[in-house]
């Protein structure tokens, strides 16, 4: 079982995702009507057929989860994750993993690893990269800090990832915030491919006369 929370766009897809491979899978998010709206798509999608559960209060989504339970946060980086984090503390137990899949500064992950040390919790911060499509369908996901926690993940992240010759888009990158740092290096490539495109489009528009069509 694997537990999403948050259901914007990114985490509804991965929970679709998760469940359309066969993971049990429980979702919750604050503004209730989101969780509804997650739930009506997996019927819609599976046929009924997803292994999929929904639940209003915080509480009863965590007792839902078997052990060594596995929440996969899916939030607006920043103040919004801590939030969070200090409502779940009380109701997890030692050797349960919380995993970020926000595009979190990567000191804060670090400093949030640090916090849950003393509760024996394990933080995982993960970068995913694919947009909405790569979520549903397979994203790239890059998961870091301790080795237990990832090996506790590996099934759902190797299966659920995006698929290519040489396998799964997903590996274990390294102890501490290193999925965050490698994700926060992967964006800034990612926006210097976008800039060049965009520029070079300009220039051959604009000075060079080219045409739609023609590009």
């Amino acid at each position: 079982v694997i537990g999403v929370l948050g259901l914007g766009v990114m985490g509804k897809c991965l929970a679709l995702n998760f469940a359309e491979h066969g993971f049990a899978t429980s979702v919750y998010n604050r503004t209730h009507s989101k969780t509804v709206e997650c739930l009506a798509e997996a019927q819609a999608d599976g046929n009924g057929s997803y292994p999929i559960q929904g639940f209003e209060h915080l509480p009863e989504f965590v007792a839902s989860l078997e052990r060594p339970r596995r929440v996969l946060l899916m939030l607006s980086a920043g103040s919004a994750v801590d939030a969070v984090a200090e409502q779940l503390v009380p109701l997890l137990e030692r050797g349960d993993i919380i995993i970020d899949g926000g595009n979190e500064w990567y000191e804060n992950t670090e400093r949030r690893q640090k916090a849950m040390e003393p509760h024996g919790i394990m933080w995982v911060g993960m970068g995913v990269s694919g947009g909405e499509s790569g979520a549903r369908h397979g994203p790239s996901m890059m998961p870091g800090g301790a080795r237990q926690a990832y090996e506790a993940l590996r099934p759902i992240l190797k299966k659920c990832a995006a698929q290519v010759n040489d396998g799964a888009c997903v590996t274990y990158i390294g102890e501490g915030a290193s999925g965050n740092y490698v994700k926060m290096v992967h964006n800034g490539i990612e926006y210097g491919d976008m800039q060049l495109l965009a520029d070079s489009y300009s220039i051959l528009t604009r000075l060079g006369g080219l045409t739609n069509d023609e590009l």
